[in-house]
């Protein structure tokens, strides 16, 4: 079969059995550099890809991926048309109206801020994961003018409550009285605990029926929005364009994406960061084959001067080399590609086995509220990691397969 000379000598290269035995050290090393840093980035990235998704669905087990509001931040009278309206759109999967107000709990001498939130007990699974977040209790003791509630886990370790005791709601809206201006307060019974697993919600939500939070707020049959559940999270941002434009009338329409947007703003930037940190472990291992190469070239001056003699170009000769190196450097990718995969598909096996072995757990459930470490292996992470090692390797070897292209056939051969 026909292979071009410059494939044909730089296979041969690879294969060959080198007479200096430290070249073939560096050479090693650097096929290591490469694998490691390819299996390393592979698997960082997953683990970060997971816990990503991880918190992502735990904020949207509590939060809805579309919240529409009245444009002026009162409450919303027309809400059954808006309701009718969003469930239309072919991307909608679930509507419910909402009432939200934020205040003090206290119970004894313990405060705490919160914000309430007033919900249908039948509508709310349609929208949320919170129904199956109870650790304590069941939403059909949820009752209109039963006055129950419902409080986070650390909400209601901070107020020292647990189900059957009576916490008191202040809120900010001043009722008047013969005795003057007073505080609106309510005293609820704690029928249930629930644990999202998002910090934001387990220290500080409380669930009410909508019927008695519209009732504390005074706002007769108005709510205070509507929340939206989607097909697909990522189209919320298109979805509420859409709405916003379908909808009857001027309203004020948020999605999950801008509410928690400094949150995964800053986990896309902790991943960028983390990548080009990744990155240095190949550069290292790219400067290892820099100088196996061009101590490959040193001792292949005479090979060299040969080719030349015999009419090979400067460009042939760089090519060979070129070969050599992009070779070498892609059999390290591929072990850490394979590594990486496999590392990154059985993690949840892994890390648990190097717990058992080490008597040690990495991340406490007591510390941590994610105590397992997740993974999501992305296929356009290997792919885009797997083009970064074969431009850096391909890179790496060009000053060498340069240098080689300008020995002079005389100079090398005047002492053979």
């Amino acid at each position: 079969m026909f292979r071009p000379l410059e494939a044909c000598i730089g296979l041969r290269y690879t294969r060959a059995r080198r007479r200096n035995h430290f070249i073939s050290f560096i050479a090693l090393f650097s096929i290591l550099g490469i694998a490691l840093g390819v299996l390393v980035m592979i698997t960082v990235l997953s683990v970060m890809n997971g816990f990503q998704t991880e918190v992502r669905e735990r904020i949207l087990g509590a939060a809805s991926h579309i919240t529409i509001n009245a444009i002026d931040g009162t409450g919303l009278d027309d809400w059954q048309a808006v309701v009718a309206a969003s469930a239309k759109h072919p991307r909608v999967i679930g509507t419910a109206p909402f009432v939200r107000t934020e205040g003090m709990l206290t119970h004894g001498q313990y405060v705490s801020a919160a914000f309430v939130r007033g919900i249908d007990p039948a509508l709310e699974p349609q929208v949320s994961e919170l129904h199956n977040s109870l650790l304590v209790g069941d939403f059909t003791e949820l009752t209109p003018g039963a006055f129950n509630i419902y409080l986070g886990k650390y909400l209601a370790r901070t107020l020292g409550v647990f189900v059957g005791d009576k916490v008191t709601l202040v809120t900010p809206q001043a009722a008047i009285t013969p005795a003057g201006i007073l505080p609106r307060l309510k005293r609820f019974t704690v029928v249930g605990i629930f644990e999202t697993g998002h910090n934001q919600y387990d220290n500080g939500l409380a669930v009410v029926h909508i019927s008695d939070a519209a009732r504390l707020m005074r706002l007769g049959d108005n709510v205070t929005g509507v929340r939206i559940k989607l097909d697909d999270i990522f189209a919320a941002p298109f979805v509420g364009e859409e709405l916003v434009a379908s909808l009857p009338g001027a309203y004020r329409v948020s999605d999950w994406s801008k509410v928690h947007a400094n949150f995964f703003r800053a986990v896309q930037i902790e991943k960028r960061m983390m990548s080009i940190i990744l990155t240095c472990i190949l550069l290292i291992a790219a400067f290892n084959i820099v100088s196996m190469m061009v101590m490959t070239v040193t001792e292949k001056q005479s090979d060299i001067a040969i080719l030349r003699t015999l009419g090979a170009s400067p460009a042939r000769i760089m090519r060979i080399f070129i070969i050599q190196g992009t070779i070498i450097g892609m059999f390290g990718a591929l072990l850490g590609i394979a590594g990486g995969v496999g590392v990154a598909l059985n993690i949840d096996v892994i890390v648990p086995a190097i717990e058992s072995m080490l008597g040690t757990k990495f991340l406490s459930p007591d510390v941590y509220l994610i105590s397992e470490l997740p993974s999501e292996l992305q296929w356009n992470d290997v792919g885009i990691i797997s083009a970064t090692a074969f431009v850096i390797t391909l890179l790496a070897t060009l000053y060498p397969a340069w240098r080689a292209a300008r020995v002079q056939p005389a100079e090398a051969l005047r002492y053979e």
